[in-house]
């Protein structure tokens, strides 16, 4: 055995993974060159690999989940992993002149993959498993929980900071009679959204958050803030506050790291979220100090696994029906995608906060709703 599989199995063995073993968790070697090639590139060697076809596993979310709950991402040091770090130290990657970047290369990619992947309403963000059984009543879950926790009234002017396909902004108008300003840097999304939204109260910009003019009754932002990026975190809570009404409230949906990092993983950066960071407890308080109350924070990051879950096997069952349109390397890039991320959120590695900000305090305090 040859040095460099053996360091591969030490470190795989810590996790519960063997080599070619029989659990589902397990990876199938097809290329001798595999752990070479990971062992020098760390993750993103490991996802390319993936995509190449050099390895293989039955459960992709059972072998990271494993993986992440072992941390073997802090064993493999590789200086190509600093390259991110530097870049995202120097550079402000998420600036103006960057912003419509992410809408180009993965909101526009296709509007038949996402209505293929979401639920009806082609909700792209975490859903709220409470006490539902489907992914349908999950998303409407998570966005009638978004409406009552911000105390959301007929002819109440929402501001929807990073709009997707309208799907807030839809249910918002269409359930509690809200008039929704919507914007959203992909220009695939604003025309969908524009249509589902046709002959309600709703407005769709194509427009970077920096923009943003007027006053709003209340703010929402649902899986934007993961790419705003920490040297524009203040900037961001600056608008929001210009941009709220006194009594309003502002809830931010988004996805958090349990550390203060600069730089995103570096697959996910180079294939499916170009500047993308997830905030951390610490940078998000610091950008909010002297401008928001912090009211509610709630955590509700495993609902995340489920969602994922939902989302590859709708993914998984329609590609019969999207493979003329994307090929077979695309197919194991999303579902690396999707099941790489699911591992995150089962390992509790991420998190997904909900979190209640108003600019005064709401008087006699806010209550809890979940």
């Amino acid at each position: 055995m040859d040095r460099f599989r053996k360091t591969a199995q030490e470190l795989l063995l810590r996790a519960g993974v063997k080599i070619n073993g029989g659990n589902s968790w397990d990876i199938q070697v097809n290329n001798p060159d595999f752990y070479r090639r990971v062992l020098a590139g760390g993750s993103l060697a490991l996802g390319e690999s993936y995509m190449d076809g050099w390895w293989d596993c039955r459960n992709l979310d059972e072998f990271f989940t494993r993986i992440f709950r072992a941390e073997l991402e802090k064993k493999v040091s590789t200086w190509s992993l600093l390259i991110p770090y530097l870049k995202a130290s120097i550079l402000n990657l998420q600036s103006r002149s960057r912003a419509f970047h992410i809408g180009k290369v993965h909101y526009d990619i296709g509007n038949d993959l996402y209505e293929t992947m979401l639920d009806k309403r082609m909700t792209y963000t975490c859903g709220y498993w409470k006490d539902a059984k489907t992914l349908e009543d999950a998303q409407d879950a998570k966005l009638d929980l978004v409406c009552r926790k911000i105390g959301l009234k007929k002819g109440d002017r929402v501001l929807d900071i990073g709009c997707g396909w309208g799907s807030f902004a839809k249910y918002a108008a269409e359930k509690y009679g809200a008039k929704v300003t919507g914007i959203t840097v992909s220009k695939e999304q604003a025309v969908l959204a524009r249509k589902r939204c046709k002959g309600l109260p709703v407005t769709v910009r194509l427009q970077d958050y920096r923009d943003v003019d007027g006053q709003f009754d209340h703010i929402i932002s649902l899986g934007m803030f993961e790419h705003v990026g920490y040297k524009n975190y203040r900037a961001y809570m600056e608008v929001a506050h210009r941009c709220l009404k006194d009594g309003g409230l502002f809830l931010l949906h988004t996805i958090g790291g349990n550390l203060s990092v600069k730089a995103t993983d570096a697959w996910i950066d180079k294939y499916i979220f170009p500047n993308s960071l997830l905030p951390s407890v610490k940078q998000i308080a610091a950008s909010i100090e002297g401008l928001f109350v912090m009211e509610d924070w709630h955590n509700f990051g495993a609902d995340y696994d489920r969602t994922l879950m939902a989302w590859f096997k709708n993914f998984d069952d329609g590609w019969q029906n999207l493979k003329s349109s994307y090929d077979e390397r695309f197919y194991r890039m999303w579902k690396y995608y999707l099941l790489a991320c699911a591992g995150t959120f089962r390992a509790r590695k991420n998190q997904l906060w909900q979190i209640v900000l108003s600019k005064k305090g709401v008087a006699g305090g806010y209550v809890r709703i979940s």
